[in-house]
């Protein structure tokens, strides 16, 4: 089956692990790009962040952000679909989160203006320090002195980053009050040792349901959809698309979903395996 689109997770996956793109990354993606290939990706960042370190390639197609939460036009900056947690909600989480571990986390959201905007109170922490230092310059940053829901504002992910015992309790105090009213991304990091993500977010923001949403705005079936990934929070992105491809350095649980494994991340892996299925397509074509 030839895949109509082509799917990719950026940290862990496309981009290497000092998070940049490889020349032969931007290379390939970019040729294939100007040549009709249905190309995006599908991450946990907001657009300002992914755009910070992947806009050497001029992605021409929707986004799939915020682990699924939201779908973007990048080039005309412009929302076109999504899913908010309920603000109501939102709050109580930040209150659990005060209760249970003494913690208040990055609050993630659209302002009335479709800007994007992250929320937070004073950082003392080491592991929430390195991540607010690793984004410098990014505008949606905003320090206030108690974090609360803002009218107006649609959540899209409500982020924790602590050490796993810390962020436990919260999770459990959570799930215990909400249940399926919302989804839990609990992982680890990949850049902050020892440390953990844990985020909130509405029961449909997660990436399969985000790929759903894509593939219906795009007009393509997602059983002709090839993704890839290396974490859990791209299990989503398996299930739903035809295809599943795991670079080499993918989580044991994502190797054993995948219809194959390819190159690690700081391989290439991504782009030669494009480079190689697009090069198939084009001979399938002449060869007709």
């Amino acid at each position: 089956m030839t895949a109509e689109a082509y799917i990719t997770d950026l940290d862990g996956t496309l981009l290497t692990s000092d998070q940049r793109l490889t020349d032969f990354t931007v290379q390939v993606i970019t040729e294939a790009l100007d040549q009709g290939a249905l190309i995006s990706y599908a991450t946990a960042r907001g657009y300002i962040s992914a755009a910070r370190v992947v806009s050497q390639i001029p992605w021409k197609h929707p986004l799939i952000l915020y682990n699924g939460a939201l779908i973007y036009d990048g080039i005309n900056g412009k929302v076109i679909g999504g899913y908010w947690l309920d603000p109501v909600i939102s709050g109580e989480i930040i209150s659990l989160g005060r209760k249970a571990g003494g913690l208040t986390p990055f609050y993630f959201s659209l302002d009335e203006d479709d800007n994007e905007r992250v929320l937070y109170e004073p950082l003392t922490r080491s592991g929430e320090i390195r991540f607010y230092n690793s984004r410098p310059g990014d505008k949606r940053f905003r320090e206030v002195n108690r974090l609360e829901c803002p009218d107006g504002c649609r959540t899209l992910i409500i982020s924790y980053i602590g050490l796993l015992e810390e962020l436990q309790p919260i999770r459990e105090a959570v799930q215990e009050r909400f249940g399926d009213q919302l989804q839990i991304h609990f992982m680890q990091d990949i850049y902050i040792e020892d440390h953990y993500f844990l985020e909130f977010s509405h029961p449909r923001g997660n990436k399969s349901d985000g790929l759903k949403l894509w593939a219906q705005h795009m007009g393509v079936e997602p059983d002709k959809i090839t993704v890839f990934g290396d974490h859990i929070n791209d299990l989503g992105l398996f299930t739903a698309a035809g295809t599943g491809i795991a670079v080499q350095n993918a989580q044991p649980e994502l190797k054993a979903l995948a219809d194959r494994v390819i190159d690690s991340n700081n391989e290439d892996g991504v782009a030669v395996y494009l480079e190689q299925a697009l090069k198939l397509e084009k001979e399938c074509v002449s060869g007709e």
